[in-house]
């Protein structure tokens, strides 16, 4: 169990050490991820940015994911979900989350622009994957940047989706064994409180 996100973060860059000095990006999910990313990002003194891509839950249960977006409206999700939910109501939620990933890059990069990625090592990480919607979106987004490699560091996942994750980029690293998953990534954190907008700020803009 990790203490808090800060100890999760610290532990990845020790697992990372060896990208320290090359031209590398840490690319974190808002809003948790940020705070991990800043750990890792602060020790390979690299820089830190965000991809802002957002679940969307279920109608009867909104912390399992179903499917996930972006800014653009990008959709990836789980068929055999999708194919149970009313049409209508996915796409207002689509819309919903889609304003919300925008006004979340907005807000959080203020007048900065997005991190350049071609030939470079993107490091892609958040505090946690559940059913591996949002980070296989971030995945997607990261590979139309054609960066030199793909790293997915995050520090718990499940076994089915280091599997099929471990097929879509260069490295993947998992903290915990994924067989010892508990179906929710708080529960794998002594401290694991929502993380403010404010926070997201001051971190991005720290380094």
């Amino acid at each position: 169990m990790f203490a808090n996100r800060e100890d999760a973060g610290r532990q990845l860059a020790e697992r990372l050490e060896r990208y320290r000095g090359e031209d590398a990006v840490v690319l974190a999910l808002p809003r948790g991820g940020v705070v991990v990313g800043y750990e890792i990002a602060r020790v390979l003194h690299c820089p830190l940015d965000i991809i802002a891509v957002r679940k969307i839950g279920h109608p009867n249960n909104p912390e399992y994911a179903i499917c996930a977006t972006d800014e653009k409206g990008t959709l990836l999700c789980n068929e055999e979900e999708w194919k149970r939910v009313d049409k209508r109501w996915l796409t207002e939620e689509t819309e919903r989350e889609r304003r919300e990933a925008a006004r979340r890059l907005k807000v959080y990069r203020g007048d900065k622009k997005p991190t350049e990625l071609g030939g470079k090592t993107a490091i892609i990480t958040d505090d946690g994957i559940a059913t591996g919607l949002t980070m296989r979106l971030a995945v997607a987004a990261v590979k139309a940047q054609a960066p030199k490699r793909i790293v997915v560091a995050v520090p718990v996942a499940p076994a089915e989706v280091v599997r099929d994750l471990s097929r879509e980029i260069d490295e993947l690293i998992v903290l915990l064994p994924p067989e010892e998953f508990l179906g929710a990534v708080g529960a794998h954190y002594a401290a694991f409180e929502q993380v403010q907008d404010a926070e997201v700020i001051r971190l991005l803009r720290s380094l």
